[in-house]
């Protein structure tokens, strides 16, 4: 099996700064794309970054600029480094990585729990 678990949600005022982080641990080959998602109360989950193995980064256009997805492919961790922040980016946030595991053939993917960020205004 394999598990993600997200950290560093909170409570930030609006132009704060919030770091999140997702680690993947379990029977883990390699970890293809990693991503980040975010639901708001009411709204549809909605990509806010990916991040490949190698490197390239793709952004929802709400966050390009302030937001930066970068990954540790030693510890099969993902980060999200998350500036100027504003009202309308509270949401739960969840990651997600394509795995190949080590047990099982095939590309698999797996979603974190979520972890919350507020932003008061």
């Amino acid at each position: 099996q394999v598990h993600l678990v997200e950290s560093g949600g909170g409570l930030v005022q609006a132009g704060g700064t919030l770091r999140l982080s997702c680690a993947a641990t379990g029977s883990i080959s390699s970890i293809n794309t990693m991503g980040w998602y975010r639901q708001a109360p009411g709204k549809q989950r909605e990509l806010v970054a990916t991040i490949t193995m190698s490197g390239s980064r793709n952004y929802a256009d709400s966050v390009k600029g302030r937001f930066t997805i970068s990954r540790d492919n030693a510890k099969n961790t993902v980060y999200l480094q998350m500036n100027s922040l504003k009202p309308e980016d509270a949401a739960v946030y969840y990651c997600n990585a394509y795995t190949m595991r080590t047990t099982m053939s095939g590309l698999w993917l797996y979603w974190g729990q979520g972890t919350q960020v507020t932003v008061s205004s």
